[in-house]
């Protein structure tokens, strides 16, 4: 009995070393992204798509389990994605809680918050988190909603982002993420503040979040960390800053990105999922079901107009239409949005597409998408 648990535990450690022994070929940055319970499954997902725009970095998934097995002597950073901090931090326990703070004090070692990994690291009175830097949360009206948000850059943000430079606001997606409330004093170093009032609902202060950070730093120990309050990874033309984060909490150089990845110029205005909003996002979800294509194909176009980034992920079906004119639309929708987590489905639609003319548009998403990695 014993012979059969050391060889089963033999195997783990060989699997383990193997998979990092592959990764660490070429000396790549290596990126975990926390997958455990709490973590979004579309957000880690969409974080691992974003990473992969930079070939010096290698990102996997990372679990619990994988932290309490060292894991992160393997790593260089960790990324905490969307989801729920309190979930996320639940599910790392206390143990799994206390390795993750050790490896982020090491030098050359970081976290990367976006959204709910920010709420895991900062320090709010009665809620449940890793309390790495003197940030609390304003937990008044905490459920926000979802927003495509502006920012604004400041001196300090634009060594890290300096394609943001010239770029008065820029925006990206937003879903309940944090509104920090940094004390005087504080040693965290602020990168960008909101520009949008984020209280489209009904009884919600005005005026609390605009100033707030949307990007900040801080050191811890030797290492360093970095949060977002909203998803780059979610917002085209903004995914190639989660890569960049990681490079500077590594010590990095930080490399550029091309033109076709860096693309602020995209997005030029807020947009706020009011009810009236989320009521046209899904009375178009339903039109996508029509037997009619001009049908589906407007309802496409209505959903991009609202900048809804579920449709997203609901064209990826489309793309299995009877309706050539649907597969096209979908396909091209994909790629305006560069949802490179559609790779695979798109590359086997091209393979079985009969029709000539959608299979050239197939082949130039495919391509485009697959030329977003450096």
């Amino acid at each position: 009995m014993k012979a059969k648990y050391f060889i089963s535990a033999l195997l783990i450690v060989l699997m383990t070393t193997t998979a990092f022994g592959q990764r660490r070929s070429g000396k790549k940055i290596q990126v975990g992204v926390f997958d455990g319970n709490g973590a979004s499954p579309v957000c880690v997902i969409e974080t691992m798509e974003a990473l992969k725009i930079d070939k010096g970095i290698y990102p996997h998934k990372i679990s619990a389990v994988d932290i309490m097995n060292g894991a992160l002597d393997k790593l260089d950073v960790l990324v905490f994605p969307g989801g729920s901090a309190s979930k996320e931090y639940n599910n790392l326990g206390l143990e799994g809680a206390e390795k993750v703070k050790a490896f982020a004090s090491k030098k050359h070692k970081g976290l990367v918050g976006i959204c709910a990994g920010g709420y895991l690291f900062s320090t709010t009175p009665g809620y449940p988190s890793l309390e790495l830097f003197p940030a609390p949360d304003i937990r008044d009206h905490y459920d926000k909603g979802r927003a495509l948000i502006g920012f604004s850059i400041n001196k300090a943000g634009k060594k890290i982002f300096p394609e943001l430079a010239k770029t008065d606001t820029a925006f990206y997606q937003y879903y309940d993420g944090p509104i920090y409330d940094i004390p005087e004093g504080s040693p965290i170093k602020v990168l960008a503040t909101l520009t949008s009032d984020i209280s489209h609902k009904k009884g919600y202060p005005k005026n609390i979040t605009p100033g707030k950070p949307a990007f900040f730093t801080a050191d811890y120990g030797d290492g360093k960390i970095i949060a977002s309050v909203g998803h780059p990874e979610a917002t085209p033309g903004m995914r190639w800053i989660v890569p960049r984060m990681a490079r500077y909490v590594a010590g990095k150089r930080l490399t550029g990105y091309k033109s076709n990845v860096v693309r602020p110029q995209i997005y030029t205005k807020e947009k706020f999922y009011t009810p009236d909003v989320i009521a046209f996002e899904k009375e178009n979800f339903w039109k996508l079901f029509s037997e009619n294509d001009d049908e589906i194909i407007n309802a496409i176009d209505n959903l991009h107009t609202i900048y809804s980034r579920p449709s997203i992920r609901w064209s990826i079906g489309l793309l299995r239409h009877t309706s050539p004119a649907v597969r096209q639309k979908a396909a091209e929708y994909l790629g305006e949005t560069e949802y490179t987590a559609a790779i695979p489905d798109i590359r086997t639609a091209y393979m079985i597409e009969k029709d000539e003319a959608v299979k050239t548009v197939l082949k130039k998403v495919l391509d485009g998408l697959n030329a977003l990695s450096q």
